[in-house]
């Protein structure tokens, strides 16, 4: 059986439960709890009941908390997958953009996110769905764009005729009420 990693040396079992108190996550003040149980010459089996957890939890709280002190022991968002574009490849993705499509080499008149998922595709045979090529244009600073849809038989002289006539209003002073108000 091995043993057990030590702790820092830099910290104590005051120090430990003193940051527990003003720290904002509750999973942050468990664990320093946890240590300070360590320090102070507790079991790892003792920290793990305090923590709630298991042994081996107690030990990468320890690696943890050595590695980055205090800091490490606060729940961190996981990486995520990364992105499948280089910078190369974003960077032609926002030439393409910018200069927009020729309609007789890109068969389109404007592009569409269809469109440049097939271009990525032929271009560097990178496969991405449309959601993915959104986000990339957004995370460089586009944002999608369409025109207003406008009706064919639309009349713009009588939309301006009838902007015209309704926006002064036409006030008549009402007769004289048809009975006499009661006192």
């Amino acid at each position: 059986m091995g043993s057990a990693i030590s702790l820092r040396e830099d910290f104590d079992g005051a120090t430990l439960r003193r940051l527990s108190r003003t720290t904002k996550s509750a999973n942050r003040a468990r664990r320093l709890l946890a240590l300070a149980e360590i320090y102070d010459g507790g079991s790892r089996s003792a920290a793990a009941r305090i923590g709630g957890v298991g042994l081996q939890i107690v030990r990468d709280w320890v690696i943890r908390f050595n590695a980055r002190g205090p800091d490490g022991l606060l729940d961190s968002k996981a990486p995520g997958p990364h992105s499948r574009l280089t910078d190369a490849q974003r960077q032609a993705l926002v030439d393409i953009v910018e200069q927009g499509p020729i309609p007789a080499i890109h068969g389109v008149v404007r592009w569409r996110l269809i469109d440049l998922v097939q271009w990525l595709h032929d271009e560097f045979a990178v496969s991405l769905d449309e959601t993915s090529v959104s986000r990339a244009l957004k995370k460089l600073g586009y944002v999608k764009l369409t025109a207003r849809p406008r009706h064919h038989a639309q009349n713009e002289h009588a939309m301006e005729a009838f902007k015209k006539g309704a926006s002064l209003p036409n006030w008549q002073r009402s007769g004289r009420p048809s009975r006499r108000a009661l006192p």
